[in-house]
């Protein structure tokens, strides 16, 4: 999961599925192609400390659009009432199932929170399935709380001033935390097993190991991850397969070997989760810019 802050420029967030690849447009001539078109792997299983922990930084400049994941349709997964794709200044992430065009106009500014999912159980204080394949404003589910961040950061005479204000308000948010928003330490073991094989590991075995039943531990990750393990296991897969074949892996093998019935298997994935198929996707992704593809 992610949080940005950003300072100023606007994010147009549009969504990627077979056929409907998003288009990035300049705020200024309204002209398709403004940038460059690029899909990342999934941004749903980010790293973070227990506090929240920081691994983004600053970004600016770099022109062009990118992907995280989204959900098909949906004024809230980045579409507002008409149709057209959102634009925000900032935006949380929860976990998304489907690929997502982000674009900018090449002077973006900001900075970027990775969390964890169980973490950001902890700091946002709601279920994280209420943010499962949503892309939405940080004052949706922060509050007052994400207006005093923005100003704090926007405040700060330079970015080392502005990681030192995220560190402070970080650990605050981490000491108010109540004890009933602790994540489960079966749950935090599940997480750290699926991370591990790559999504392979059976969901009944996954709960075999928690002591629990197979529904109990889907309602346990809803509410403390955003996806149940399934989903979660699915996304996983397709990020190992990503990794691989951006390697140069042959199809065939990285199909084998992350979990897939066969090739046509793993094609299908591809199309199902991104919108295109794997020769495309990765084409289109050695265009971005680093960090936009992740």
């Amino acid at each position: 999961m992610s949080l940005f802050i950003g300072f100023g420029s606007e994010i147009r967030l549009g969504r990627t599925a077979a056929g409907r690849e998003g288009t990035a447009r300049r705020e200024g001539g309204g002209r398709p192609g403004g940038g460059r078109e690029g899909v990342g792997d999934c941004t749903g299983t980010g790293t973070g400390r227990d506090a929240g922990g920081r691994t983004g930084g600053g970004r600016e400049g770099g022109a062009g659009t990118g992907a995280g994941w989204d959900a098909e349709g949906g004024t809230g997964a980045g579409w507002d009432a008409g149709g057209r794709p959102a634009l925000h200044t900032s935006v949380v992430s929860g976990l998304h199932t489907r690929a997502r065009v982000l674009g900018h106009q090449g002077d973006l500014h900001g900075v970027e929170l990775t969390l964890a999912p169980w973490a950001a159980y902890r700091l946002f204080g709601s279920p994280l399935g209420e943010l499962a394949d949503v892309l939405t404003d940080p004052a949706d589910v922060l509050g007052r709380r994400a207006r005093d961040l923005t100003a704090a950061l926007e405040a700060a005479p330079g970015w080392a001033g502005r990681f030192a204000a995220l560190d402070e308000t970080l650990l605050r948010w981490a000491a108010d935390v109540a004890p009933s928003r602790e994540p489960s330490p079966a749950v935090l073991r599940a997480w750290e097993l699926l991370n591990r094989t790559s999504g392979t590991v059976p969901v009944r075995e996954l709960a075999a190991r928690c002591g629990w039943s197979p529904r109990h531990l889907e309602n346990r990750f809803r509410e403390q991850i955003g996806l149940t393990p399934k989903r979660l296991a699915r996304i996983l897969r397709l990020n190992r397969a990503i990794r691989q074949l951006t390697a140069g892996g042959r199809p065939a093998d990285v199909a084998a070997g992350c979990g897939f019935y066969d090739q046509s298997h793993l094609s299908r994935e591809f199309t199902a989760l991104t919108g295109m198929p794997p020769g495309r996707f990765l084409a289109t992704r050695k265009e971005a810019s680093a960090w936009l593809a992740g």
